[in-house]
């Protein structure tokens, strides 16, 4: 037995926490940006994945208007800084409503040091930061989907194993339904079978 659910027939909110329980685990996007002004947001944002490889390119969705996506319009630059398990508590912070001006580096506490290529800040204690210029916006309803060009990234080198960042090592939160995060957890490995290798379904294996 299934139970059927009609977007149509649904409020927005209603839907919106069906889709969020449902499409999970979500990476997050810890995003730092840079106002005209020169005021320095952070805030994370669970609809973000890979857009391109070449030329790299990552995506995450603004749902709404927020300072973030105010900020990546007027100054076209953003940094995308992993969201690891130690931050846990600063993370959720600065998803905080906060009125128009108030950094969130400073009222969360969150350390950040200088970017290479881009003006807005990188999370000093992040592993992992890709500093990206706006390749294009892409409205979508409520939301607005934000593609940036990664123009540099850098990781720590205690995340690297022989020059690869390791995921044991990173600890990245993800998003899930209502108020719960996600931890990594068990990691299973397997290789993707060539058609000349194939021996058939999995099951009768």
């Amino acid at each position: 037995m299934r139970t059927d659910f009609d977007p149509a027939a649904m409020s927005r909110n209603d839907f919106y926490r069906l889709l969020t329980a449902t499409v999970v685990p979500r990476p997050i996007a810890w995003v730092s940006t840079t106002s005209a002004d020169g005021t320095h947001n952070l805030a994370p944002h669970s609809f973000f994945t890979i857009a391109s490889v070449a030329p790299p390119v990552v995506q995450f969705s603004s749902v709404g208007r927020k300072d973030t996506l105010r900020n990546v319009e007027a100054t076209g630059q953003f940094v995308v800084n992993l969201a690891p398990e130690g931050l846990f508590e600063q993370i959720n912070d600065t998803g905080t409503d906060f009125p128009h001006g108030v950094s969130e580096f400073e009222a969360a506490g969150v350390g950040s040091e200088p970017s290479l290529r881009v003006k807005p800040p990188r999370v000093a204690a992040s592993p992992v930061a890709l500093e990206c210029e706006v390749h294009t916006t892409l409205g979508i309803g409520d939301a607005t989907v934000v593609f940036g060009r990664v123009v540099h990234a850098v990781v720590a080198q205690d995340v690297l194993v022989d020059g690869h960042p390791e995921i044991s090592r990173m600890k990245p939160l993800s998003r899930l339904g209502k108020d719960e995060w996600g931890t990594v957890g068990n990691v299973r490995e397997i290789s993707r079978i060539r058609h000349a290798d194939w021996r058939g379904p999995a099951g009768d294996r």
